[in-house]
C-alpha cells in the first residue's frame, strides 16, 4: 500500500508540476492546509477520496490516471464483474471498489463501499467533506449514519439519498455492523 500511495502522490506533483500550479493553489482548491497537502503530495499520508477526485478535477484528468497511472480506454461500455473493481482504500478502513474504471469520459464514478462499523465513531462528530456535482448513495446491507451539514439521517438496508456534494456531508456505519453501499459521485 505504500509503494501505491507514494506512486500517486507522484503523478500528483508532476502534474501539479505540467500545469505550472502552486502548493498553495491545490490546497486552496482541495480544502485542505498547505502543510497537509505538502504531506500528501510527499506520500507521508494516505488520500482520502476527495483529494483524489479534487486534484484529478483541478488537473482536468480521470481519477483513474491518478490512481493507476493509465487511461480508460473504453468508450461504449465496460462491465466489471463482482469482486473485480479496482479497490481504493482511501479512509480509515472504508474500501472503495471502483466499478467503471475502463469507461472513458464518464460524468459519474461508481463505486461499491465497505464502511467499517465503530463504536468509537458513534457520538463524535462525522468529519465532513466537499466536491462538486451530486452524490447517490443506496444501502446494499447494514446502516448508514449521514451527516448532511449539521442534519443527521441513518439509512438502513433499501434506503438512498441524492444529494448536492458541494455541501458539507460525511458518513459513518452505524448498528453495530459494517456497512455497504453503492456510492455513485456525478459531476457537473
Amino acid at each position: 500500500m505504500e509503494l501505491q500511495i507514494r506512486e500517486i502522490a507522484e503523478r500528483i506533483r508532476a502534474l501539479r508540476d505540467i500545469l505550472d500550479l502552486s502548493e498553495k493553489e491545490m490546497a486552496e482548491h482541495i480544502g485542505c492546509t498547505i502543510e497537509e497537502y505538502k504531506n500528501a503530495e510527499q506520500g507521508e499520508t494516505d488520500f482520502s477520496f476527495t483529494f483524489i477526485y479534487k486534484c484529478a478535477e483541478k488537473f482536468g484528468v480521470d481519477m483513474i490516471e491518478l490512481l493507476t497511472g493509465d487511461n480508460p480506454r473504453l468508450s461504449f461500455y465496460t462491465i466489471v464483474r463482482k469482486d473485480k473493481g479496482l479497490p481504493m482504500k482511501r479512509r480509515s478502513g472504508f474500501n472503495y471498489y471502483h466499478l467503471g474504471y475502463n469507461l472513458k469520459g464518464k460524468i459519474c464514478e461508481p463505486f461499491l463501499v465497505t464502511a467499517p462499523y465503530s463504536d468509537e465513531e458513534q457520538d463524535k462528530p462525522i468529519k465532513l467533506s466537499t466536491h462538486k456535482g451530486q452524490e447517490f448513495d443506496y444501502v446494499l446491507k447494514g446502516s448508514l449514519k449521514i451527516a448532511f451539514e449539521d442534519h443527521i439521517e441513518v439509512l438502513n438496508e433499501g434506503d438512498c439519498a441524492l444529494y448536492d456534494s458541494g455541501h458539507g456531508h460525511g458518513m459513518i456505519a452505524t448498528g453495530g455492523e459494517d456497512c455497504v453501499f453503492l456510492a455513485i459521485t456525478m459531476k457537473r
